[in-house]
């Protein structure tokens, strides 16, 4: 048997490893077209960073390794061109020419490549680069040693933050420009304005809502034109808006392709007999929205080219799972991690959800060094499935993350988090986790024992209903909504009467600076026969989902009258 990997690193290598393991007989070719055929992809800004110093720790196998520790044929620089499947065989492009190949089985894992849009000047550039190989990834750390002063980073994505990060941190004037009116663009807004926050105190210019229109030369720097009309100078551009299915050789080959990415089943086999694929060129359905996408993540790729290898090898397998897109990136002192769907992607599918905002401590309070992690969890209405969360913190966000990734994995409902049996003490988390807490917030709003009102409902909520602000008077101070009712949650039983004189026939939405007093206010309101509501995440999430209209509106309460 004879199979032929067209790609190596996270997909095609997994199945090679794997497939050697279960077969040792097989003949196993991998085709690389690059020099690198197994290396730290994801570490590639941290090198550019100067973290990682010694750029051979970014090759994690080589053709030699491989061959001498698995018995694999690994060649390198050898670019598939086409395939004919009638044929069973692969024609390539090498130093030394083309060539074909035979197979009797081809698992294709060509990944994907740099989005490049159509900017004037920018395939003229010569400041401009990508970040998708170890190349890429020494280029720019040459260019920085050089001692080059400021760079745009166009895209806010994974790559673009991680990169702009770190170019900032080698003392750049850097300049991250995002299309989308917010970074990370899959995060909820609320959550992005913590990361841009972040990047803004790491001494970032951040521009989004715009892009680039133009690219223009120049002696000594090039000039990075956007959509709002401004011009920012760059010693060097880093392109990162975006991947897209690296496939056009399959043209002609059989293969379906749906919007350039491969169509395969469950056990990865594609339209085309003996012919099957892996990673970031393939198509998956997310398991929470039905939304057919590729998900162009380390972690799905290798997983999946276990799993075709044991189909291949073994004659069966179990299915590939569908990827939740589960993904977590350093901004910072800040970890960002999200799993599922989105709030975005729940309402263009149609489900109806309900969001819970909490903001628990990392660990214990009374532990030094406790933090903040802003935490959203997205639950369907009805039943309580949990469909998505993220987490934004300085510490404990990959722990929430990944066991809220293993409840939307396994199906659970939000109130069966209660009851999970956490790990616990002082400095690692607290009696009632975080995790635990949001499935009492979340059991108790399915039930009816907390209703709840959000942050960017605020205007229609000023004009219908009287805001009842709980928190105490140093806090107020600090900003409290115009018109707002002031009464401390500890002093409400004692001073119904106003709350009653000042609502009148309105309803009461209540708020404080977490959500967890006004939860408390709410249950003394409602057991009190008024309307009443908790406002989701408190000030801490309303300040976010404002952003920069926070100062113009908020008025220190203090000085302000309640109405």
């Amino acid at each position: 048997m004879r199979v032929v990997v067209v790609g190596g690193v996270a997909g095609g290598m997994s199945f090679a490893a794997r497939a050697r393991r279960l077969n040792e007989s097989a003949e196993i070719i991998v085709l690389e077209r690059g020099p690198y055929v197994s290396y730290a992809n994801c570490g590639l800004p941290y090198y550019v960073g100067g973290e990682i110093t010694d750029r051979s720790k970014l090759l994690v196998q080589t053709p030699e390794s491989l061959a001498a520790s698995l018995n694999l044929d690994v060649r390198t620089g050898h670019e598939v061109t086409s395939v004919d499947a009638s044929a069973k065989e692969v024609t390539l492009w090498t130093e030394a020419g083309e060539e074909t190949l035979a197979y009797d089985y081809l698992v294709l894992s060509p990944g994907a490549k740099a989005v490049r849009p159509d900017i004037p000047g920018l395939e003229e550039s010569t400041r401009l680069h990508t970040l998708r190989s170890v190349d890429d990834a020494l280029t720019i750390r040459d260019i920085v040693e050089t001692g080059v002063r400021r760079a745009v980073v166009l895209g806010a994505g994974f790559i673009g933050l991680e990169t702009a990060e770190v170019l900032a941190r080698e003392g750049l004037e850097t300049t991250i420009v995002e299309l989308a009116p917010h970074v990370l663009p899959t995060l909820d807004y609320e959550q992005a304005h913590f990361v841009e926050q972040e990047l803004v105190r790491l001494g970032l210019d951040v521009r989004t809502g715009v892009a680039a229109t133009e690219i223009l030369p120049g002696v000594s720097a090039e000039t990075v034109v956007l959509s709002d009309g401004a011009k920012i100078e760059a010693d060097v551009i880093v392109l990162s808006v975006g991947v897209r299915p690296n496939t056009a050789f399959l043209d002609g080959s059989g293969v379906e392709l749906e919007r350039g990415a491969i169509v395969v089943d469950e056990y990865g086999r594609t339209s085309v007999p003996n012919i099957y694929a892996v990673g970031d060129a393939t198509v998956s359905t997310d398991p929470v929205t039905g939304v057919r996408r590729p998900v162009a993540l380390a972690g799905p790729a290798n997983r999946a080219g276990r799993l075709v290898a044991d189909v291949l090898m073994r004659g069966e397998g179990h299915p590939i799972p569908e990827p939740l897109g589960t993904a977590i990136v350093r901004v910072g002192e800040l970890t960002v991690a999200m799993t599922g769907a989105n709030r975005e992607s729940l309402t263009t599918a149609g489900i109806g959800f309900h969001t819970l905002h909490l903001h628990p401590l990392d660990h214990a309070g009374y532990f030094p060094g406790a933090s903040q992690i802003h935490l959203v969890v997205h639950v369907r209405e009805g039943d309580g499935l949990i469909l998505g969360a993220q987490a934004v913190g300085a510490s404990g966000v990959d722990k929430r993350i990944d066991v809220l990734a293993t409840a939307v994995r396994t199906g659970m409902v939000i109130d069966e988090l209660i009851d999970l049996d956490l790990s616990y003490s002082p400095p690692y988390g607290q009696a009632k986790d975080a995790i635990n807490l949001a499935g009492m917030v979340g059991s108790n709003v399915l039930d009816g024992t907390l209703k709840l009102w959000y942050a960017e409902d605020l205007d229609s909520v000023r004009d219908s209903s009287l805001i009842l602000d709980t928190r105490g008077d140093a806090e107020v101070a600090t900003g409290m909504v115009p018109g707002a009712l002031h009464i401390p949650h500890t002093q409400l039983r004692e001073r119904m009467d106003e709350v009653r004189e000042a609502a009148g026939d309105r309803p009461v939405r209540v708020m404080c600076a977490s959500g967890v007093r006004s939860a408390i206010a709410h249950r003394i309101l409602d057991q009190a026969g008024i309307d009443s509501a908790s406002l989701s995440g408190g000030m801490i999430t309303l300040r976010a989902v404002l952003g920069d209209r926070a100062e113009a509106l908020l008025v220190n309460g203090a000085t302000a009258t309640g109405s």
